[in-house]
């Protein structure tokens, strides 16, 4: 396929020096000197398909410039306040890098309540940590090890992860949606970790619902993960929740190190994102009115696959979760 390949990026390359100036500029923010790179994550994100590929990456650069994500890194969400409740509902962090020099991205699937901003916050947070990531993060990283670093690892923690978390089942999947139309081909491999039994048996159902190229990216751990996890990666390196084993290891508390837990603000990397958006020179003035820090990003709506794939798990889950009420009245001893 190398070849075939090689003209797939080739065309796609034409078609993209034939775009007006502004999606030119855009467009700079995302490949950041690294073209052929970004167009080949674009071809792999729709299997090869010139056309296609062309549509998404047009249609991305419309999406930016429309909500202005080049500016996004100079809109910290203020005050600190608000911006520290969204650090502590919706847990997302980078402990370090693989021993290849790739970044480790940990989020806190079952711990994130989603329920201290806005949904405009939560996505305005994700989109400049993707955008941190791919302007600061990378191009770091690339410049450390001296070989293009364009992809990251993730490593999802399940612990504490509930029924309830259905609840925010919408605005995973938008920000999700958002990813996969906007930054494909970032991860390399999602690492999930501290999985209770009721994740484990959804897992089974809804596998097979996701895309191949996806679905190998995926790997379910034993325990906390880190005898694995030390194979491609330093002590220092791991999330603070896979350091330990059981089931609590990725607990928060008022006792926890907020220095080594990456979710924290406190933790260097959220240190280091926050000042970097505060120091950003020409903040620019929205056409439309902020709430309290505020970016208003559209929200794509997520393709028939993955919303099949939602529905799914939230069935299955209940399924489970009303097992186990069953088994619980079952238990109950009734004395006269």
């Amino acid at each position: 396929m190398g070849g075939v390949f090689h003209e797939a990026i080739n065309q796609l390359m034409a078609l993209m020096d034939q775009v007006d100036e502004p999606l030119k500029r855009t467009f700079q923010n995302v490949h950041q000197g690294y073209k052929v790179e970004t167009l080949e994550r674009f071809l792999k994100a729709r299997d090869g398909n010139v056309a296609r590929a062309h549509k998404m990456l047009l249609d991305s650069l419309h999406w930016r410039l429309e909500n202005g994500i080049d500016d996004i890194l100079s809109k910290p969400i203020v005050p600190t306040t608000l911006y520290r409740g969204v650090r502590e509902s919706q847990l997302i962090g980078a402990s370090g890098y693989t021993r290849e020099g790739l970044p480790v991205f940990a989020i806190g699937v079952g711990l994130s309540t989603f329920d201290k901003a806005s949904v405009q916050h939560y996505v305005q947070s994700h989109i400049q940590i993707n955008e941190y990531r791919d302007r600061v993060i990378l191009p770091a990283a690339t410049k450390k090890t001296r070989r293009y670093i364009g992809k990251c690892i993730k490593i999802s923690d399940m612990s504490g992860l509930k029924l309830s978390a259905l609840n925010q089942i919408k605005l995973v999947t938008a920000i999700s949606t958002i990813d996969d139309l906007n930054y494909p081909e970032k991860t390399i491999t999602y690492y999930i970790v501290n999985v209770p039994y009721v994740f484990s048996a959804c897992w089974k159902v809804v596998k097979p619902l996701l895309h191949e190229r996806t679905r190998l990216k995926v790997q379910v751990l034993p325990g906390c993960g880190r005898d694995e996890l030390l194979k491609i990666m330093d002590y220092s390196a791991l999330p603070h929740f896979c350091r330990r084993e059981g089931s609590r290891s990725s607990r928060r508390d008022g006792n926890s190190n907020t220095t080594e837990d990456c979710f924290s603000l406190d933790h260097p990397f959220h240190q280091q994102l926050y000042n970097y958006m505060k120091k950003q020179p020409g903040i620019c003035e929205s056409t439309r009115p902020l709430k309290r820090g505020s970016v208003l990003v559209e929200m794509p709506l997520a393709d028939l696959k993955k919303a099949e794939f939602c529905r799914t798990l939230e069935s299955e889950w209940k399924k489970f979760q009303n097992q186990d009420d069953l088994y619980r009245l079952h238990d109950i001893k009734i004395s006269d």
